[in-house]
């Protein structure tokens, strides 16, 4: 699934697992001319795989219809992983890492962001969960005060309230419609700023590697929770055997979350955190695309009231923390 960047590590909503791309933010927010043209090539890359990766989200509404949501998210992680190890061990890599509890931690998190967020598309048009999710970089930074011990003010405080009030704008027609499912993304949002507030632990670790270890934990993770499904046949994780072309669009999933990462992998090495992370909201462009050509959704006017008012208060929160890291002060 897509998710948003993280206010304080610039993480993409291209895949969840593309968080630990993001360097922390600093005084590099404001690029030297000399830099300019790699700035603007990563703003390119990123804006690129932010109307990319909503693909990913359609491409299993659509697989939803015939698979248990867990069983989709399962296979956006076997074919991540593959994915992703297949050069990792052409360089001869990964090595067995310290930290293999956090990373675990990380892969159960991602885990449930996933099956969380999928399972919302079996009943939420596409664009409204992704808007129901961009409060994910709202709850990173109160996650970030209370367990990292990061200073936040009132103001961004403030911001935080007013992008919940915009979560609620948007969820309150849908839980009049579809009742319990509307709170999916919010969960699932929930779960990814958790991931994020891990990830944030395990910096001197190789992006790449640590995307590996994440998706190789989730899939050891949704592998079991499948098979407890099919003894349960609690419906969200009961597996049925795909057919040939499930297969492929399930492929298709884990390809499309690859290269978003690989893309914001490259972003990241180029443009800073503060410069790249609004550039997240270009997402729900293409999912409104998406979610009108493939499934004649298009966002009414209450959404997108919400969504400005999310957007609104996210951007508000990315340029109080670039300020105040440009002038090197803390929180008021």
């Amino acid at each position: 699934m897509s998710a948003p960047p993280s206010s304080q590590t610039g993480v993409a909503a291209a895949d969840p697992a593309a968080a630990a791309a993001a360097p922390p933010l600093d005084a590099a927010a404001v690029p030297r001319p000399a830099a300019r043209s790699s700035v603007e090539t990563g703003m390119l890359l990123m804006g690129g795989a932010m109307l990319l990766v909503p693909a990913i989200d359609a491409l299993a509404k659509l697989l939803a219809a015939t698979m248990a949501p867990g069983q989709v998210a399962w296979g956006r992680f076997f074919f991540q992983t593959l994915f992703l190890a297949l050069p990792l061990l052409a360089l001869g890599r990964p090595a067995v890492r310290p930290r293999l509890d956090i990373h675990a931690a990380r892969g159960a998190l991602i885990a449930g962001t996933t099956l969380l967020f999928f399972w919302s598309l079996v009943w939420l048009p596409l664009a409204d969960a992704i808007a129901i999710f961009f409060v994910e970089p709202l709850i990173l930074t109160l996650m970030s005060a209370l367990f990292l011990g990061e200073a936040i003010g009132w103001r961004r405080v403030t911001a935080i309230l007013v992008g919940f009030a915009g979560a609620l704008v948007v969820i309150q027609p849908s839980w009049q419609v579809f009742g319990l499912p509307a709170l999916l993304p919010l969960a699932a949002a929930t779960c990814f700023a958790g991931y994020l507030t891990l990830t944030r632990f395990l910096q001197a670790e190789g992006a790449v590697a640590m995307q590996f270890w994440a998706g190789a934990f989730a899939l050891a993770m949704l592998t079991v929770a499948i098979l407890a499904g099919q003894l349960t046949g609690i419906a969200v994780l009961d597996p049925a055997w795909p057919t040939q072309v499930e297969w492929l669009m399930l492929a298709g999933v884990g390809a499309v979350a690859t290269i978003g990462h690989l893309l914001v992998v490259m972003a990241f090495r180029r443009a800073p955190a503060g410069i790249l992370a609004p550039f997240q909201y270009l997402e729900i462009i293409s999912a409104t695309l998406l979610g009108l050509l493939i499934f004649g959704d298009f966002p009414d006017a209450t959404t997108w009231l919400g969504v400005a008012i999310i957007v609104g208060a996210g951007l508000y929160v990315f340029h109080r923390e670039r300020r105040l890291a440009r002038l090197g002060v803390p929180e008021p």
